[in-house]
């Protein structure tokens, strides 16, 4: 640090040149008349004024002219702006990011401050010394960034932003701020970027860094345990097994008790102990024909130092069977699912009736395809969008290779299938155009693929490229099993025999009407507003904090769905003293920024002392005077 102080506004001291009239102005005061006394003995004082009004002769010293002379000096002081200089380069332009995310909440044994509080009380500092030729821009960084202010230097603007600032129970995204920074440098010359964070985040970030980042990693936080979890399945039995896991960080062992309710009800509860990093699955199985919400308790036997990752929620689905739609020419799919007790097959002898959306479609063209479902099957045909890449043959071919850890054919056996149709590439044709369209082979045949999948808008869709009652497969072991999983899979699909806990940062889907408003209530109290689609869909909502959300519109009314945080990562509040960037590294410092502190505040405070002392001197009485 230079000791030697700096001043912002150094042509202020041109306000030096008022000692000039002060001083006159001393010489030049106003003369008293003259009057014939008895004797001087009493007026020794007015002669000796009359002596120092008179410019020719020397003026007996006054402290009430030197109180005036300092105060001058400290009031243009001040107003030259003076600043201790730290010997650091001042940034004009400072972005600082400030990270906001689920771990920003953990709290330490010592101070009990969350690292967020550490973070603002440092920003606070830096704000406070501000420079007038300074401006800072406050960027929050959760699972997205958020600009809070403009660059501005009205410290009272940053300091509410500041202060509305609070942690998200999301993870932390790092390249988001960092690629809003690269923006606003288009606007700005920005040279450094501030970020403080507890280095909870992906030590990788995919960025090329164009300014020079100032990493301030916060004091870490105590120790902590937390639901990373929460899962179901239904059993054979019709029961759901409920699987939850617990995660301990590193800090020190830890006794905690696991409670399970079931509709407000406590159905399971269980003490566990884990040592320093350890993690345990628990598993409770419950019964429910309904739909049913369960809420897993964590309660930690030692000091913990984040609530949001000792709730979890989960929704048991409304347990029904699936519609599923078979082409009446696909005999051996009909013969294998004709007696499963968890579908319904369409179409249906003695009935025209059908339903207008099914889960499960298997069909020979795309007109069967057309229609609205979650998993769709296509056998025997190439997808319009692929038939300049494939064509389809009349000879025998056989599988040269699968993916076995396919969850359509997991355990399926294909050597030796022998098939009459065989689908064939075209000239310069191959896998990664495939890709390039959505698409992946799953089954390679000699001369082409056999088998391909695809996720579109959130369907699942297989393509048989030849057809599978033309080939050897359905009288092998395989094809019961396939057709088994593809159940399983549509069940999956459907929510109706596994279901998952929903996690922030992001709303579960939501199905009602179309074209339609809703309102929902987040677990803060704000209220944010959605359109579903044309399909009656809603999705991509920000769901920023745990717990219930509640939607309202047509055709929902106080519907509830409840998030979670469920993430190892920030349950672990595990620390990354440095990020690894694409070309460098930038390694976190735990010292204060060293920035230029203000002084004419103090200067000033000393001129209003002198101006204080000034008038009490002037005021008070000479001595031996009669009050």
């Amino acid at each position: 640090m230079n000791f030697w102080p700096g001043f912002y506004a150094l042509q202020s001291a041109w306000f030096l040149f008022l000692l000039v009239p002060l001083v006159i102005f001393y010489f030049l005061k106003l003369k008293r008349p003259h009057q014939r006394v008895p004797s001087l003995a009493l007026w020794s004082q007015v002669i000796n004024d009359r002596r120092v009004n008179s410019p020719f002769q020397r003026f007996k010293r006054s402290i009430l002219l030197l109180l005036q002379i300092l105060l001058l000096l400290f009031l243009v002081l001040a107003l030259m702006q003076p600043y201790m200089q730290s010997g650091a380069e001042r940034a004009e332009y400072l972005p600082i990011l400030i990270d906001c995310s689920a771990s920003m909440a953990a709290t330490d044994s010592e101070s009990g401050k969350t690292r967020l509080d550490l973070a603002k009380e440092r920003v606070t500092d830096l704000i406070d010394n501000m420079l007038p030729d300074q401006q800072f821009s406050l960027i929050a960084v959760s699972s997205t960034a958020r600009r809070l202010t403009a660059f501005t230097d009205n410290q009272r603007v940053l300091k509410k932003a500041l202060a509305d600032l609070t942690v998200d129970d999301v993870p932390s995204q790092l390249e988001d701020a960092l690629r809003m920074t690269q923006a606003l440098s288009r606007t700005a010359p920005i040279k450094t970027v501030l970020f403080y964070s507890d280095g909870n985040f992906p030590r990788e970030v995919n960025f090329d860094l164009p300014f020079e980042l100032n990493f301030q990693l916060l004091p870490a936080a105590g120790g902590n345990m937390g639901i990373t979890s929460l899962n179901a399945r239904k059993n054979q039995s019709g029961n759901w097994d409920v699987f939850i896991r617990i995660e301990n960080s590193k800090q020190a062992d830890s006794p905690a008790e696991v409670e399970l309710i079931q509709d407000g009800n406590s159905v399971a509860r269980e003490e566990i102990v884990l040592g320093s990093g350890d993690s345990q699955r628990l598993e409770f199985s419950i019964a429910a024909d309904r739909e049913s919400r369960l809420e897993a308790i964590l309660t930690p036997g030692a000091p913990d130092s984040l609530a949001a990752d000792n709730h979890a929620f989960l929704t048991i689905p409304q347990s029904r069977q699936l519609l599923v739609y078979i082409d009446p020419e696909l005999a051996s799919y009909r013969y294998a699912l004709s007696d499963n007790p968890e579908l319904i097959l369409y179409p249906q002898e003695k009935s025209s009736t059908a339903p207008l959306e099914y889960d499960l479609i298997i069909g020979t063209s795309e007109k069967d395809l057309n229609r609205s479902a979650l998993v769709k099957v296509g056998v025997g045909f190439v997808p319009e969008d692929l038939t300049k890449l494939i064509s389809l043959e009349s000879n025998l071919t056989d599988v040269v290779d699968w993916n076995r850890s396919s969850s359509l054919l997991r355990h399926v056996e294909l050597a030796d299938v022998q098939i009459s149709q065989q689908p064939v590439w075209a000239e310069n044709a191959n896998v990664e155009d495939l890709e390039s369209l959505g698409y992946e082979v799953l089954i390679h045949g000699r001369l082409g693929p056999l088998l391909l999948q695809k996720r579109d808008a959130g369907e699942l869709e297989y393509y048989y490229l030849f057809n599978t009652d033309r080939s050897t497969m359905p009288y092998r072991v395989g094809f019961p099993i396939m057709v088994s999983n593809l159940v399983q899979l549509t069940l999956q699909e459907a929510g109706i025999s596994e279901t998952q806990a929903a996690a922030t940062p992001i709303l579960p889907p939501l199905e009602l009407q179309p074209d339609t408003q809703y309102e929902i209530l987040t677990p803060a109290g704000n209220e944010l507003r959605a359109e579903s689609d044309q399909n009656g869909r809603i999705s991509g909502v920000a769901a920023l904090h745990t717990g219930q959300y509640t939607v309202n519109g047509a055709g929902a009314k106080n519907v509830k769905i409840s998030v979670s945080l469920l993430n190892p990562l920030e349950t672990s509040l595990v620390s990354e003293d440095e990020i690894q960037f694409s070309e460098v590294p930038v390694t976190a410092t735990q010292s204060q920024v060293d920035s230029d502190k203000p002084l004419w505040g103090e200067f000033a405070i000393i001129a209003f002392l002198l101006l204080l002392g000034e008038w009490w001197y002037f005021q008070k009485r000479p001595a031996g005077t009669m009050s």
